[in-house]
């Protein structure tokens, strides 16, 4: 029998009605093999990080169980990413259909190309640890800290709730 682990993805979207595209990752991601969603936080908006003029993103965390590997995991969050649109070649920092980040996976950490665990940029997005605090605030991110406590240091400057 696999054991369940806690994984944590982060959701967003802002393109072609983001709110609608958010809730639809969330019933596709209680859809993966082996994995139930276990939790969804509110739905989050936000403007845009980065230096491209775009519309704002609708966000929201999902807290999963799962028997898959990590990288069995990973590569089911690709392609549903596909799936629900985002092209395979897409602008870094620029507008998306939809956006699923692995933010933790256990208690794993890793640095690769591909991945790197806990999500390096979780300590200063406040449209992350806002909603992964809705849902998991005593989370303890190897390396990182407690969400709660991440979240006492960001402001909720440009994030407001739907």
């Amino acid at each position: 029998m696999a054991l369940w682990r806690p994984a944590y993805v982060g959701v967003g979207s802002n393109l072609e009605d983001p709110r609608a595209q958010v809730v639809r990752a969330l019933s596709r991601l209680a859809q993966l093999p082996h994995t139930r969603l276990e939790l969804a936080s509110t739905l989050y908006g936000s403007r845009p990080m980065g230096p491209i003029a775009q519309p704002d993103f609708v966000n929201a965390v999902a807290g999963l169980l799962t028997q898959l590997e990590l990288a069995a995991l990973f590569a089911e969050l690709r392609t549903l990413e596909a799936a629900l649109g985002r092209p395979a070649r897409h602008e870094r920092w620029g507008p998306r259909v939809i956006d699923l980040d692995l933010l933790s996976y256990a208690h794993e950490r890793r640095t690769g190309p591909e991945l790197v665990l806990p999500h390096p940029g979780i300590p200063e997005r406040n449209f992350v640890l806002y909603p992964l605090a809705d849902i998991a605030p005593e989370l303890d991110l190897p390396g990182l800290g407690r969400v709660a406590g991440l979240a006492g240091k960001v402001t909720a400057e440009g994030l407001w709730r739907l």
